[in-house]
């Protein structure tokens, strides 16, 4: 048995998942989604919706949120040359480059065509797929913050691949927390997207509740390709901790991450000391939380970093028997799929 289930093996964390388990869409209201909670002291196992959180979470406790916004970082245009490609922007560099994947063949100095005028020449091809590129409109570079508001005028939201459609209308909003603030993302804090106006309010009223920014990559969604899981070479984020979040954190009081990213980045911190930059800490059964003591969070694809996080926080089996549990209890997987709350 522990040669199969050797939390050091990427193999480890697979499971099947049947099809129809995979929400395309979320149920409406947010909150009526199911939460299957897990009480590590006692080992208890409930199961809920959303719209009760407040009632199975510990009294005295402080709640911290991702506060990032999902660009619409999906565009399609043509090559210089005629052929259509798809863009898909990752995230910012330095002097005005970024990091992008680019669905067609190109090469070195090939010209990208879009809407309004926004041109792109790729400049580097990378080892793992990725594109850097520059972008231009009217011959002058573009800058972040143009870029994204011309992303947002001509681009589609990037719905993850397994979702296998394309964003329709609805989505503007469903795809975007609440609270979403801080352009930046390329997929959404996704724990964060069953809160209702009166779940967060609740939430604000009973708890302190404040707000931390990582932007989320593409990356999150890249299965974990080595055999080993620390051979893997995780993505790194930007993020950035706001000093009222800071003193939170430098607190001795029990933390609720809602979400991976928010654990990450709480857990990066606590390990550096940094405010801000790019986060890329690996969280596995080898690598656990010093910081974060309960997380709320949805469920992941297999043989993910965000699977290995939560073995992080219950170990290995735990995880995969949580996993099994829920696909008996028809539970909906992924981005707009049902929730799970480690106590």
């Amino acid at each position: 048995m522990s040669n199969i289930l050797d939390p050091l093996k990427t193999s480890s964390y697979d499971y099947s998942l049947p099809k129809e388990l995979i929400a395309t869409h979320p149920v409406h209201p947010a909150d009526e989604a199911k939460l299957l909670v897990y009480n590590r002291t006692t080992n208890e196992i409930t199961h809920t919706k959303y719209k009760h959180l407040l009632e199975v979470l510990p009294k005295d406790l402080t709640i911290l949120l991702n506060d990032t916004k999902v660009i619409k970082a999906r565009i399609f245009g043509h090559k210089q040359s005629g052929g259509k490609v798809e863009l898909l922007f990752n995230k910012p560099l330095p002097e005005n480059e970024y990091l992008c994947m680019i669905g067609g063949k190109v090469k070195e100095q090939t010209q990208l065509l879009f809407e309004q005028s926004l041109e792109a020449v790729v400049l580097k091809l990378n080892d793992d797929g990725t594109r850097i590129v520059k972008f231009f409109q009217n011959n002058q570079e573009v800058d972040f913050l143009s870029l994204v508001d011309i992303f947002n005028a001509i681009g589609h939201l990037p719905l993850p691949p397994y979702m296998n459609r394309s964003d329709e209308k609805e989505d503007n909003q469903d795809y975007q927390t609440l609270f979403a603030k801080n352009y930046g993302a390329v997929a959404a804090p996704t724990a964060s997207l069953h809160f209702t106006p009166t779940l967060l309010e609740a939430l604000e009223k009973n708890h302190t509740l404040d707000y931390l920014t990582l932007h989320v990559g593409a990356g999150t969604f890249k299965p974990v390709d080595a055999q080993d899981i620390l051979n893997h070479s995780m993505h790194s984020e930007y993020f950035e901790i706001p000093q009222k979040a800071q003193m939170l954190l430098d607190s001795t009081k029990p933390i609720l991450a809602v979400g991976t990213t928010v654990t990450r980045t709480i857990e990066y911190y606590s390990r550096t000391a940094k405010t801000q930059g790019e986060c890329d800490l690996f969280l596995n059964p080898i690598n656990q939380p010093l910081r974060v003591n309960h997380l709320l969070t949805n469920f992941h694809l297999p043989k993910s970093t965000l699977i290995m996080l939560i073995a992080a926080f219950i170990g290995l089996e735990k995880t995969l028997e949580l996993y099994h549990l829920a696909i008996k209890e028809n539970y909906r997987f992924y981005s707009y799929g049902d929730g799970m709350l480690i106590l």
